[in-house]
């Protein structure tokens, strides 16, 4: 599958990955209701397996290779979330994995990986050496490159979470989605959608992390240069086949300060008794910076991960 997936495809990953991955709960609270004047439902993929989302899309890639492909592994670059998905994805097909992941990875992410029994190659903490190390993997060991978010059959599988959100709460107004590559914005998008196109789609991205917002706004990718956020799996630049699924499938794209990640962080913590890490914050603290969008509407909030390395709380 090359060309952007369509809800068919996001049906057949369904059907495919659903004895891999965890069908995650839809939580809720009154309090976070009253403070934001909504009515908020958050779907809790920080409950998946391996703590985020990303578990989708690396099943359905994986499970998706033939045998002669699968053979020769697969790889990946990742700050975490992805490669500790694609990791756990080929031990239980049997398959090697390479993750190539950049040294500033938070810890527990790395230590993630590694116990699924993947080879971690460390490179510079920037995007193109993270790519160059990861071409130079792939062509070594011949593996199946299984790109983070830039990959139809990763997008297609992203795109369950709005499947099941849709069966559990089929009656919203409105569903925020965290996006930095833009592989589960893109899929979730596609789905809601096709299946119910008067729901808004609204993707949220941290103000430092911008490049989304410009693209979206301008009409044409824009570079991802320097971010700086603590929500570090939104660091990524915006993918070349997500953009267009973008532009096509999201109603508008908004950005949030980092003082709203940590309180809609602290938030779901404290309030939502659930871990959600920074990234998956994001998209709730949209709520909290842009509140006008949302009173009196019934919203579902993805919340995309919640692997924490916990000697680095932003508090």
């Amino acid at each position: 599958m090359d060309s952007a997936p369509q809800l068919d495809d996001i049906e057949a990953a369904a059907a495919r990955i659903a004895g891999y991955i965890h069908r995650t709960p839809v939580h809720t609270s009154q309090w976070l209701d009253a403070l934001c004047t909504a009515q908020v439902h958050f779907k809790c993929e920080n409950l998946q397996k391996v703590g985020a989302f990303k578990a989708r899309g690396a099943s359905n890639a994986v499970l998706s290779l033939d045998d002669e492909a699968a053979a020769r592994g697969v790889a990946t670059h990742s700050s975490g979330n992805h490669g500790a998905a694609l990791a756990m994805a080929a031990q239980r097909r049997g398959i090697p994995a390479h993750i190539v992941m950049p040294a500033n990875a938070p810890a527990v992410k790395k230590a993630a990986v590694e116990s699924y029994g993947a080879f971690v190659i460390e490179c510079e903490p920037t995007l193109a050496a993270r790519e160059e190390t990861l071409r130079r993997v792939a062509a070594e060991t011949g593996a199946e490159v299984v790109h983070p978010y830039d990959d139809a059959r990763v997008i297609a599988g992203q795109g369950t979470v709005a499947l099941e959100l849709l069966a559990q709460v089929p009656d919203l107004d409105v569903v925020v989605v965290p996006v930095g590559g833009g592989g589960l914005l893109a899929g979730v998008a596609t789905a809601i959608k096709a299946m119910k196109p008067d729901i808004e789609v609204l993707a949220a991205e941290p103000a430092g992390a911008d490049d989304a917002f410009r693209s979206f706004g301008l009409g044409e990718r824009q570079p991802q240069s320097n971010p700086q956020t603590i929500a570090d799996g939104l660091r990524t630049a915006l993918g070349e086949l997500n953009f267009p699924i973008i532009q096509r499938h999201v109603d508008t794209i908004v950005t949030v300060e980092e003082e709203s990640i940590v309180r809609a962080m602290r938030l779901q913590w404290t309030r939502l008794k659930t871990l959600v890490e920074p990234s998956g914050a994001v998209s709730f603290a949209a709520l909290l910076e842009h509140p006008e969008r949302f009173r009196d509407r019934k919203v579902g909030v993805v919340i995309s991960g919640g692997n924490i390395d916990l000697d680095h709380l932003p508090w």
